[in-house]
C-alpha cells in the first residue's frame, strides 16, 4: 500500500474518501460522512476563475470547520496561470490538506470551457496545469481524473503517468470516460492496470453502492484507497459499512425508517445551521429528503410533499405523519414515535452501544 501524501487521524488498512460532489458535498454533509467513518472528504468543487476573482459565492464552498481535516479543496480550471492562483490563494487563506485538480467532471457546463474533463482532449494542457499548481502551493497536489474524454482517447495510464509526471501526488481515477457520463460500469479493471503503472497512491472511485462493492473494488484492482460518490446520497452509513466489509467483520445492515428520519433531521439542522438563508437552505435540502426516502413505501406520495416544503418544522412534520402511517418499516405499524420529537432537534438521541448515534454530540456547523 502507498503512503497517502497527507496525515490520516487514523491509519486504516484502505482509506475511505468522500467524493467532491458539486450540491452535495457541502460542510454539513461532509462532517456527517466523517461521523460514519470517512477518513478523508474533498470540497465541492469550486471554479479558479471564480477564487481568483474573490466571488462571494465562491468562498462560500470553500469553509471547513477543522473536524474535517484532513481535507483536500478541489479546483477546476483550463488556465494554468489562473489556476496556479486559486491554488496560492486557497493555501494561504484555507489551509487545506491538499489541492486537488478536477479532471472529472462530465457536466456540459464546465466541459464547454475546457475544463473538468474537457481538458482530456488534451494531455500536454493537463500536464501544464497539474505542473503549474504544483508550482505553486506548498501542498500536496494531487488529480481526480476520467479514463479519457471519449472511447477514442481512453487512456487511463498516459493520463495518470501525464499527471504524476507534472506533480500529482496521488491519482483518483473514475473509469468511465466523458462521453459515459454515468452510463454502463465502471471499468475497474482500469483502476488495477493504473494503481500498477503509477508509483503514487491510486484511489478507485465508481459503482461503490454497498459495503460489499469497496470490498470488492479493493480485491480486484488493489488500489490505494476507496472514493465514494453517489452510494452515499441519503445514505451517509455506506462508510460504516465500507469500512466493515474492508476489516472482514459483519456488514450492518440498513438502518431502520425511524433512524434514518433521525439522521436526516439532523443532517437537515446542521444545513440550515450553515447556511445564512435558511429558507434557501431548506429548499436546497429538498434534494437530500428525496435520496433519505428512496425505496420507503409510499415513497413517492412522501416525496412529493418533502418537495414543498419550507421550513425545518414542516420536514419534521411530513416524516412525523409518515412514522404514524407506517411506523418504522420493521414491523412497527403502531404509530409510535418514540425518539421522535416535531420539536427542535428532531429525532431524540437515544443511542446504545449495540446501535450507537454516531451524530451524537456532534456540533450545528456555523
Amino acid at each position: 500500500m502507498k503512503t497517502l501524501p497527507f496525515k490520516l487521524r487514523d491509519l486504516p488498512g484502505t482509506p475511505l474518501f468522500l467524493a467532491p460532489q458539486a450540491g452535495v458535498s457541502e460542510s454539513p454533509f461532509r462532517r456527517l460522512c466523517r461521523s460514519f467513518g470517512a477518513d478523508v472528504v474533498l470540497t465541492e468543487f469550486v471554479s479558479a476563475e471564480g477564487i481568483v476573482r474573490g466571488s462571494g459565492r465562491t468562498a462560500h464552498y470553500l469553509r471547513f470547520d477543522e473536524e474535517e481535516r484532513p481535507i483536500g479543496i478541489q479546483i477546476f480550471g483550463a488556465d494554468p496561470g489562473t489556476m496556479a492562483e486559486a491554488a496560492t490563494l486557497v493555501t494561504e487563506v484555507y489551509e487545506p490538506d491538499f489541492v486537488d485538480i478536477n479532471f472529472g467532471c462530465p457536466v456540459k457546463k464546465v466541459v464547454k470551457r475546457n475544463g473538468g474533463s474537457g481538458c482530456l482532449r488534451d494531455l500536454a494542457l493537463v500536464g501544464r496545469i497539474v505542473r503549474a499548481v504544483a508550482d505553486a502551493t506548498p501542498l500536496p497536489v494531487t488529480a481526480k481524473i476520467r479514463s479519457g474524454f471519449d472511447e477514442a482517447t481512453r487512456d487511463p495510464v498516459a493520463i495518470g503517468r501525464t499527471c504524476r509526471d507534472a506533480g500529482a501526488r496521488m491519482v483518483t481515477l473514475h473509469p468511465r470516460t466523458r462521453a459515459d457520463m454515468y452510463s454502463g460500469r465502471a471499468r475497474w479493471d482500469e483502476i488495477a492496470v493504473l494503481t500498477r503503472a503509477l508509483d503514487v497512491p491510486v484511489i478507485g472511485n465508481g459503482d461503490v453502492r454497498s459495503g460489499e462493492d469497496a470490498r470488492r473494488m479493493r480485491e480486484r484492482t488493489g488500489c490505494d484507497g476507496i472514493m465514494i460518490a453517489r452510494g452515499s446520497h441519503g445514505a451517509p452509513w455506506l462508510f460504516h459499512q465500507a469500512r466493515a466489509a474492508l476489516n472482514g467483520e459483519p456488514v450492518p445492515g440498513e438502518p431502520g425508517v425511524r433512524t434514518r428520519f433521525r439522521i436526516c433531521i439532523r443532517h437537515a439542522e446542521h444545513a440550515v445551521a450553515f447556511e445564512d438563508d435558511a429558507d434557501k437552505a431548506v429548499r436546497e435540502f429538498r434534494k437530500h429528503l428525496g435520496w433519505y426516502t428512496k425505496g420507503l413505501p409510499e415513497g413517492r406520495r412522501l416525496r412529493q410533499r418533502l418537495f414543498q416544503v419550507r421550513d425545518l418544522l414542516e420536514v419534521r412534520e411530513v416524516l412525523g405523519r409518515y412514522l404514524d402511517r407506517n411506523g418504522d418499516g420493521k414491523g412497527d405499524r403502531n404509530g409510535d414515535r418514540r425518539g421522535f420529537s416535531t420539536r427542535p432537534g428532531g429525532f431524540i438521541v437515544t443511542g446504545s452501544r449495540a446501535n450507537p448515534d454516531p451524530l451524537r454530540g456532534a456540533p450545528a456547523g456555523r
